[in-house]
């Protein structure tokens, strides 16, 4: 039943869309060539003007003279090239040399922290400067979430436990916190 009907709403469309535009076709002039496109019967009424109520049914020829059609584009300007920016993908590791002890120094943690600080970063990282968490993202000797956090270089040993410092002292009181919360919770 709906293949009827369907056939039937394309036979209508058809005969709606082409019945105009065949009887368009079949009222031109008898002047006009036997084979007239459709632009070409159209052309005729869009170059002239009728003024409807005026006793004159003639036709009034509109002058395209008094006006230029075609305008000169403006070239577009040449794009200048963009010097490359560092993207987000780009990861500065770290090659450089030096040890825990010695990171931790340069970062300012004080060595009465340094086993807390050991523990954690050694469960953190393995002291991998360029350790990376493949599923959060998390970066460097702490694991800094997101790496971006850390001002510098997050693989920067020294400006990874510079943060780190700043983060322990501020989240949890001291290194010392820090060291129980991890105990406690595997992540701190």
């Amino acid at each position: 039943m709906l293949g009827v009907v369907a056939a039937f709403a394309a036979i209508g469309f058809v005969a709606v869309s082409a019945g105009p535009t065949g009887m368009a076709l079949a009222a031109a002039d008898d002047d006009a060539p036997a084979s007239v496109s459709l632009y070409a019967s159209s052309i005729v009424d869009a170059q002239s003007l009728v003024v409807a109520g005026e006793e004159s049914t003639d036709a009034v020829d509109l002058d395209r003279d008094g006006y230029q059609v075609y305008v000169t584009p403006t070239p577009t300007p040449t794009p200048e090239p963009v010097a490359a920016a560092a993207s987000a993908a780009t990861v500065l590791y770290y090659s450089g040399g030096g040890s825990p002890a010695e990171w931790m120094a340069a970062a300012g943690i004080p060595e009465s922290d340094w086993g807390y600080v050991d523990y954690i970063v050694g469960r953190e990282s393995g002291w991998n400067p360029n350790a990376t968490n493949r599923s959060s993202g998390a970066c460097g000797l702490v694991q800094a979430l997101p790496c971006s956090k850390v001002p510098g270089n997050g693989y920067d040993p020294v400006d990874n436990l510079r943060w780190a410092n700043g983060y322990a002292v501020g989240r949890y009181g001291s290194w010392a916190g820090a060291y129980n919360f991890w105990i406690n919770n595997h992540w701190w």
